[in-house]
């Protein structure tokens, strides 16, 4: 095992050495010569601003993953993706090893997540269920750091993830998918496209399952360990149907089903469903005109399933109805007129809310001018008005991005964002045992939480580089979270958790990431992020622990691929990946089920994990691809809450086959 892992040390570290060396002497250096980001910089994005424009002429900070970058990671789903690919993320576990996500110190309760524009129905442990979102057929995902509450409402108060799939651009496409691996792994994909005169069609399907396995811990861990990571059978069948009766103008219509089963306990294992529908239409007036209006209808539920009885005991279900409306109007001089307005019906049923079930009606209107002063100078104002009917609650929120780009290919970003997000009826109403510990109990009375966003950007482009850093500051006020717990007189050993609203949350941070391209085929990129949290303050003046694990402060990581046409039939493609997040310090309670017992400090240590694939790609038909994962076999000497779900190195073979 060591000369092995010496072996690959001296291969990664000769390869871009080598590779370098074997650069063409003519290949071009200059800027005017050869720029290598040109199309990526020429695609159309569409989540910062709610129009489309040019990645280079966003005046808010936008990171693109595309249809490459989806492919070289092999992601299963979204988690899997931004964890490998975005320093600053991070998931680690809740509650019955639901998974939390924290970016940039916002939780996944304060980053929107987005299906073709559209917001998500259902949470666990406040996050949306990452796993729904596979990549099997995402043409790429636009993530925005920062406020976006002026366009996008609550939730969004920490940035927007948009996930936006592929349309059918040839007569027929069938691609089909498969991957086995370590722990009984097994995923199977499959999207089959047409597009035949002014119709298309996209259908894809997948399928994935993982065997629970156990973990061991060393003894006497400082706080809760697990000792098995529960594994899943998931599959999804998702169809859009589009039509263009006239130039300008198109209507789809989408319908999806979501199933996922977890074998927590064998004789109740757990059900996750979503049913997901809509329909969209988009219509190009004129030269200067455009019009979108959208429905969508999504329900997420949870059950459980009794094998005793063959019964399905459903406990949650989060139905949202909503209709949009969005008009664009450009001047003669570019400058655009954006203005909507949202409409949506929300259900939601749990059995640990006091009451059961209850109905909640959210409106907004918006307006956007995006003012194009000169070659130079460009701004973007945007005001939001939301209503939410229970609590009669209301808020407005303005956003101002300002770019200027001295040079052809620098550009410097500036934004004032405020973000919000209103209190969600779990949070006014929950009333959950927490096995034993504590019972959690909401509070109509929560105010909606507010942020201030200050961001700062520039990138620079020259030839076959490309250079970002981005720093960033939030003052959050009204933070809703859990607050200290407590007894009551009539009840001296029952122990009680209330959500709240506290003061004094701040978050700054900063972000670099240097990536090159170079003509003999090889590519790398370092991403480094840095965030530091100030906790609020308890209603005792104390600093509040955060409800899940804290911020890391620094994060990094790198990936270096190689790409080399043999033939006009045989391709080889090797990358390595790898994610390196340092240790960071929580205070937690000894002993959750007796809290005079006081708190300690916790450390949750740095780890590094490295991902090394190989791919074969005969013709354009068929890719095989093997990765070695954890390459240098890491295993947490205590398996706690924010652990990598790791027992050492594994091992993945996949096949891919487009058949015409």
């Amino acid at each position: 095992m060591k000369t092995l892992k010496i072996l690959i040390y001296t291969i990664l570290a000769a390869l871009p050495l080598s590779a370098l060396a074997q650069e063409p002497a003519d290949s071009c250096d200059t800027f005017d010569d050869f720029d290598a980001y040109d199309e990526m910089l020429a695609e159309l994005v569409v989540t910062a601003v709610r129009t489309p424009k040019l990645l280079e002429d966003v005046p808010v900070q936008t990171i693109v993953l595309g249809a490459k970058d989806i492919k070289r990671a092999d992601a299963t789903n979204i988690q899997d993706l931004l964890q490998s690919e975005m320093p600053g993320i991070e998931f680690s576990y809740a509650m019955n090893q639901q998974m939390h996500m924290n970016f940039g110190g916002f939780g996944g309760q304060s980053v929107l997540f987005l299906l073709n524009g559209e917001r998500l129905a259902g949470e666990t442990m406040d996050d949306v269920d990452f796993s729904r979102l596979d990549m099997g057929n995402v043409e790429r995902i636009e993530i925005v750091r920062g406020a976006s509450s002026a366009l996008f409402g609550s939730n969004a108060g920490g940035g927007v993830i948009n996930i936006i799939t592929k349309d059918a651009v040839r007569p027929w496409d069938l691609t089909l998918d498969a991957r086995v691996g370590s722990h009984y792994e097994q995923r199977y994909g499959a999207t089959l496209t047409n597009k035949l005169g002014k119709v298309s069609n996209v259908l894809s399907g997948s399928y994935y399952n993982i065997k629970n396995f156990d973990v061991e811990s060393d003894p006497d861990p400082v706080t809760r360990v697990f000792a098995t990571v529960y594994g899943n059978r998931t599959w999804s069948v998702k169809d859009e149907l589009s039509v263009t009766p006239m130039l300008g103008m198109k209507l789809s219509a989408h319908a999806s089903y979501f199933f996922r089963q977890v074998p927590r306990y064998v004789d109740t294992p757990e059900r996750y469903r979503d049913y997901a529908g809509g329909l969209r239409g988009s219509w190009d007036i004129n030269d200067a005109n455009r019009l979108n209006l959208s429905y969508s209808f999504d329900q997420y539920d949870k059950s459980d399933y009794r094998r005793a009885t063959d019964l399905d005991v459903r406990s949650y279900s989060n139905v949202q109805n909503s209709v949009r409306g969005l008009y664009t109007h450009t001047f003669a001089s570019g400058d655009a007129l954006t203005a909507g307005g949202d409409y949506c019906h929300e259900y939601l049923m749990n059995s640990k809310l006091q009451g059961q079930s209850y109905r909640q009606h959210n409106a907004d209107a918006f307006v956007q001018y995006d003012w194009i002063a000169n070659d130079l100078w460009e701004a973007v104002a945007a005001l939001r008005y939301d209503y939410f009917s229970d609590g009669d609650k209301s808020r407005l929120t303005p956003k101002v991005s300002v770019r200027y780009r001295p040079l052809r290919r620098l550009n410097l970003r500036a934004s004032y964002g405020m973000g919000f997000r209103a209190p969600t009826l779990k949070e006014k109403y929950y009333e959950f045992d927490m096995a034993g510990i504590w019972i959690v109990k909401g509070n109509p009375e929560l105010k909606p939480e507010t942020s201030h966003n200050f961001n700062l950007s520039m990138d620079y482009t020259r030839g076959k580089y490309n250079v970002t850093l981005a720093g960033y500051y939030n003052r959050v006020e009204d933070k809703i979270t859990t607050g200290l717990p407590y007894s009551t007189v009539e009840q001296p050993n029952q122990l009680y958790m209330d959500y709240v609203n506290l003061q004094g949350y701040s978050i700054f941070g900063a972000d670099f990431t240097v990536q090159g391209r170079w003509n003999n085929g090889l590519s790398a990129k370092l991403a480094y992020s840095f965030c530091h949290e100030r906790k609020a303050l308890n209603t005792d003046g104390s600093r509040a622990n955060n409800q899940y694990m804290p911020t890391r402060p620094h994060s990094l990581t790198m990936r270096a691929d190689w790409e080399h046409n043999f033939s006009a039939k045989y391709t080889f493609t090797a990358s390595i990946n790898g994610r390196i997040l340092s240790a960071v310090d929580h205070s937690e309670y000894k002993d959750y089920y007796d809290i005079a017992a006081g708190t300690t400090e916790v450390r949750y240590p740095a780890y590094t994990l490295w991902k090394l694939a190989v791919a074969q790609t005969l013709g354009s038909k068929l890719t095989l691809r093997v990765t070695v994962d954890n390459l240098f076999n890491y295993r947490p000497k205590y398996y706690y809450m924010n652990a990598p779900l790791t027992d050492g190195t594994t091992f993945q073979v996949g096949l891919s086959m487009h058949l015409f």
